[in-house]
């Protein structure tokens, strides 16, 4: 089982109804998606601003820059079963969803479940990793009722 833990952070989130249950029901379908022990344990997801995000960009990864998502997957002496961090910035998330005329429901949902898939070892560094990563996210996207975010279209006979 995957649990998570929502946690406003920073950030005006206000445009985004119910973000804790929307959050719920992508963990809730990745842990279907992955089965057995790859779905399992404990993650937290905070909501937070550019500027939050921007810090730890800058710290942890030297580019003192907002972005979208960024992932934290545990070290040595966090708790048993815990697997990591998903970190938003509202307002990045806010403008790609309105450039790329998404609902920012679906465009929050795409980027749990993308910063999700980072804490279980997935990554797009080489082609073959984003194109195995992508069709996992897909995947996991369409029985959401989400549109394939890297084509818009909607995939269809996957839903539950």
């Amino acid at each position: 089982m995957l649990e998570v833990d929502v946690v406003e952070d920073d950030g005006d989130w206000s445009a985004l109804a119910d973000a804790k249950t929307l959050i719920e029901q992508a963990v809730a379908a990745i842990a279907r998606e992955m089965g057995g022990g790859k779905g399992a344990g404990a993650i937290a997801v905070a909501l937070s601003s550019d500027a939050g995000v921007e810090v730890l960009n800058g710290q942890f990864r030297g580019k003192p820059t907002p972005t979208n998502v960024l992932s934290f997957p545990a070290g040595e002496g966090a708790p048993d079963g815990f697997v990591g961090d998903v970190i938003l910035a509202a307002e990045t998330v806010r403008r790609e969803a309105d450039e790329q005329g998404v609902p920012l429901a679906h465009h929050v949902q795409h980027l749990v479940v993308h910063g999700i898939l980072h804490l279980f070892g997935y990554d797009h560094i080489s082609a073959a990793d984003a194109e195995l990563m992508e069709a996992i996210e897909i995947s996991i996207l369409s029985k959401l009722g989400v549109a394939n975010p890297y084509t818009g279209a909607q995939e269809t006979g996957t839903n539950d």
